[in-house]
């Protein structure tokens, strides 16, 4: 195990993690309230749905004997397409322990920000997964997933009889309504979410082309743009497969570029996920309130209030400098990069234009270095 520094730290940090006892704890509210950590989930917890650099050892260290968070820590990813309750329940039974939704803070997690703006307006999901599915669960009322949306419209996919597949879902169905909602598709479309990498990349090309570009109903003359929401600008991340594969930020790429090629002005969209510093703000109110709940049992904090605690330090373990280290950079004081090298970033050298704090080999490198800085503070 090596470990690689942005910059000089005390001596006493310097030395291998392994030294510390593998049940170093934390022995007072005081202390282990002072962080928080966010993990990535791809390239750093799992590679496809297989745990990687130990990650379930390391993670069980944050639960005590009965199961019980002792430590706040959330896992914080731009990948997504299924709800963060279900999310929450397939990383459980993947890895071992207790994750409850609120640990899971995925690319379209913001989009929940969004739905006093769009609550009742007319909305096109797309991606893989169940895009409305999981915009339903944010409490949208009118969204369709691109799939059905493009099913209304005779041929709009020139090439859809070459096809043999078929990814029509339901999104009709919701714990916020109680029937079945019949959409008007002669309606203008107030808005296009990417909640996740798609499926069908020429398809939604085309069809959120011809919604950008008629206002919001395909095939009409109107040059005003609906806006576009991406829940993250990965161009590339680390999944099942021995290279690194395509994210969301390449397929932002192929769209902008034929979209501006058929149109006068430059496409307009808003991207969400890291490194976005608004996902780190976000974040840290998740964790203080993991910590205030979870960790703490709602105690009174140490000035006699109920206010949200602060961290001295929140690390962020990540695989992709250009969006994990760079986000955590951005958001600044008081957070604390580590860069695995079991994603993305494969290197014995720090990153050169975004270098973390600590460079490692796995994440179980990680929080032991993370338990035993913490320790001898």
């Amino acid at each position: 195990m090596r470990f690689r520094f942005k910059q000089p730290l005390p001596l006493s940090l310097l030395r291998p993690p392994q030294a510390a006892s593998a049940s170093a704890t934390f022995r007072s509210v005081s202390h282990h309230s002072s962080f928080g950590i966010a993990f990535d989930i791809d390239g750093v917890i799992l590679h496809g749905a297989n745990p990687i650099g130990n990650s379930r050892r390391a993670l069980r260290k944050f639960y005590n004997h009965s199961g019980s968070l002792k430590i706040p820590f959330l896992f914080l990813t731009n990948g997504g397409g299924i709800p963060e309750s279900r999310r929450a329940l397939e990383l459980s039974d993947i890895l071992g322990v207790k994750i409850l939704p609120s640990q899971v803070m995925q690319g379209h997690s913001p989009f929940s920000t969004l739905l006093k703006r769009y609550e009742n307006e007319f909305i096109v999901a797309t991606g893989k997964g169940e895009p409305a599915v999981v915009m339903s669960e944010y409490g949208f009322k009118r969204v369709v997933s691109l799939d059905e949306y493009a099913s209304h419209f005779s041929n709009i996919d020139p090439v859809a009889q070459y096809k043999r597949w078929t990814t029509i879902q339901e999104s009709n169905c919701s714990k916020h309504s109680e029937k079945i909602i019949h959409h008007d598709y002669s309606k203008n479309v107030k808005a296009v979410f990417v909640v996740s990498d798609p499926v069908d990349w020429g398809r939604d090309i085309q069809v959120i082309c011809d919604i950008l570009t008629s206002g919001g109903i395909p095939g009409e003359k109107n040059w005003h743009q609906p806006p576009l929401y991406f829940a993250a600008d990965d161009l590339q991340y680390q999944a099942a497969f021995s290279s690194k594969r395509l994210g969301m930020g390449a397929f932002r790429i192929a769209l902008e570029s034929v979209f501006n090629r058929i149109h006068d002005k430059p496409l307009e969209f808003t991207c969400f996920g890291k490194p976005n510093p608004f996902v780190f703000r976000k974040a840290e109110t998740i964790l203080a309130h993991l910590l205030q709940t979870c960790c703490l049992g709602d105690v009174v904090t140490g000035n006699g209030d109920s206010s949200s605690p602060s961290f001295r330090t929140l690390y962020m373990v990540g695989d992709n400098p250009l969006v994990d280290i760079k986000g955590a950079q951005q958001a600044g004081y008081p957070w604390f990069s580590i860069l695995t090298r079991t994603g993305v970033f494969r290197q014995r050298e720090n990153h050169t234009k975004y270098p973390a704090d600590l460079v490692v080999d796995t994440v179980e490198d990680a929080v032991a270095f993370i338990l035993k800085r913490e320790d001898a503070l």
